[in-house]
């Protein structure tokens, strides 16, 4: 019995059966989905109270939840040790495939992602787990693609952290071979990062999974029109943000392909501006700002996604990661997301300081208000 492959599936099937099966390409304008559950403060880099818990119980509860809401996606935060600081942010993390896998068990219709490291995990090992994990989840997992940019993290496994300029040449090489195993049999590679004897995979994706990437810098937006379904921009303001878009899409045009863009930021939403604004103002009060510096020192020698931005982000980092606050009441909320799918926008994964009480409000008084804008289904 031969299982489909990439090879074998003319491009318009494949595209339609995306869209009869997979979350992501689904009719709503707005997809939604929750960022970096799976690490200890989520994507808050603060010490505010919260009933949040990094752990496979907690996780499963706001998975669940999520998916009876509609959402798309789960995309969690790749993480192997801890940045510091009072909080030793993101210290406790659960591993990415076995989490993924463990999502879609416990889900019936949202997607889950993989954040994979591309130094760290050798590229058949990846291609294996996402095939398997492709075939429990029938249909509903995604790859995440990452370099990695935090030294620390790399040269804990012995690795030497390569130049910025050279990590998305390993990366391309790391996807060819990945591709290469979901797609042939007994293939050979000889590159200069990889070297294959007589692949083999199986069993193959039955169709290939969504790939995403969150490259900002001229070599990220580059692979991610050439290689991936979904590049999530980080976005300092809207002007910007448009122009990425735009830019993105006009690479991936040049690949003869598209790539749709997607970003990803904080919520505090609450009955009034002022009650919201109070609530954002704490998270950043109690901020953990040494390993915020930490964070920043980090990223300013070492990626260049954030090198014009990076100190002017500060409290943006302790609120989510660096990503588009959306903060006030549930109308102002939808307007910001109308005014970001806009720009090109296509999808948003959310953030917040108390992931499941908030998701809670935020399916009860943020989605009908996305359905009247026409955001959602």
């Amino acid at each position: 019995m031969t299982t489909p492959t990439d090879s074998a599936i003319h491009p318009d099937e494949l595209r339609q059966w995306r869209q009869d099966h997979v979350p992501v390409y689904n009719r709503n304008r707005l997809k939604l989905g929750i960022f970096g559950m799976n690490c200890s403060n989520g994507c808050t880099i603060t010490h505010a109270a919260t009933t949040f818990e990094p752990t496979y119980e907690h996780n499963v509860k706001i998975a669940r939840l999520a998916d009876e809401l509609g959402f798309e996606m789960l995309v969690p935060v790749g993480r192997w040790r801890h940045f510091g600081g009072t909080t030793q942010f993101n210290g406790v993390n659960l591993e990415v495939f076995t989490w993924a896998t463990a999502m879609a068990c416990n889900t019936q219709q949202i997607m889950t992602f993989a954040t994979s490291h591309v130094p760290v995990v050798h590229p058949l090992f990846a291609a294996k787990q996402a095939a398997t994990i492709d075939q429990i989840a029938e249909g509903r997992f995604g790859l995440n693609i990452v370099c990695g940019w935090f030294r620390p993290e790399i040269e804990m496994f012995g690795i030497e952290q390569l130049p910025h300029e050279e990590r998305y040449g390993m990366a391309q090489e790391w996807l060819d071979v990945i591709q290469l195993a979901w797609r042939e049999q007994d293939f050979n590679h000889a590159g200069k990062h990889y070297r294959v004897k007589n692949g083999f995979l199986a069993p193959k994706p039955r169709h290939p999974p969504v790939l995403i990437n969150a490259g900002n810098s001229e070599e990220g937006r580059e692979f991610s029109a050439r290689n991936v379904d979904f590049n999530f921009i980080t976005m300092a303001t809207k002007e910007q943000a448009q122009g990425l878009v735009s830019d993105i899409h006009r690479r991936a045009q040049g690949y003869d392909r598209h790539c749709g863009v997607m970003s990803y930021g904080l919520i505090c939403c609450r009955d009034t501006e002022a009650e919201a604004r109070a609530h954002y103002q704490r998270i950043i009060a109690e901020g953990d700002w040494a390993a915020v510096h930490n964070i920043m020192d980090l990223l300013g020698m070492e990626s260049s996604s954030f090198n014009e931005q990076i100190k002017n982000f500060g409290e943006r980092f302790i609120a989510g990661w660096g990503g588009y606050p959306l903060v006030g009441t549930p109308e102002q909320v939808v307007a910001m997301m109308v005014e970001l799918r806009d720009l090109g926008i296509e999808g948003f994964i959310l953030s917040w300081l108390d992931y499941y009480e908030e998701l809670k409000y935020f399916g009860e008084r943020v989605l009908p208000l996305m359905k009247q804008a026409g955001l959602r289904v």
